[in-house]
């Protein structure tokens, strides 16, 4: 049940709270080390995916974890971010990437009762969104220039883009279970009582 790819995913859970008291921190290099925490656990999400697939330790735990684990640093980190600076212009892709990710877990949930969960596995939109978003979400949490390089201001325009992706990638999920949402495709629904 428990190998190296999920414990690399709870080392991602266990982050968050570090992540939280870290952004809280009243030192004037907290927002660096904040982005350093939220980049390890970036890190360790590619991590625990190689060696799953490398040591073929690909697991109902890990697959059930990854994307919790996931969703939750990201939730917080957007959470945060917004709450440091409330402005509609950060809220808006927030909520986009936060809405999308609830509305695919239903989705994706919703399919593996149908036994259809394969029609909306991850696709490479979905991919480059998360990293896109990764992105976004460090240059935005490190805030300072770098290198002459307004770090704030690009993060803000890559979360847009990661916000346009996340549409982009919950159209292309939606349109995989199109068929079984209208009843045009009709699957057994498993019971949840097994």
């Amino acid at each position: 049940m428990f190998n190296i790819p999920n414990y690399l995913t709870l080392l991602r859970i266990l982050l968050i709270p570090v992540f939280v008291v870290v952004f809280y921190l009243p030192w004037e290099w907290a927002h660096q080390a904040c982005a350093f925490v939220f980049t390890l656990a970036g890190m360790t999400d590619w991590l625990d995916g190689y060696l799953a697939r490398r040591l073929n330790q690909v697991s109902s735990m890990g697959a059930f974890l990854d994307p919790v684990a996931d969703k939750l640093m990201v939730s917080t980190a957007l959470i945060l971010l917004v709450q440091a600076d409330p402005k509609p212009a950060l809220a808006v892709p927030a909520l986009i990437i936060i809405g999308r990710e609830i509305t695919i877990s239903a989705l994706r949930e919703w399919m593996a009762e149908l036994g259809a969960r394969a029609k909306v596995a991850v696709s490479v939109i979905g991919k480059i969104k998360t990293a896109v978003q990764i992105v976004a979400i460090v240059m935005l949490i490190y805030r300072r220039d770098l290198f002459g390089l307004p770090i704030y201001t690009i993060g803000y325009v890559l979360l847009y883009v990661a916000a346009i992706l996340t549409l982009w990638s919950m159209l292309v999920y939606i349109k995989a279970a199109w068929p079984a949402l209208t009843g045009g495709v009709s699957y057994p629904v498993r019971s949840r009582d097994k």
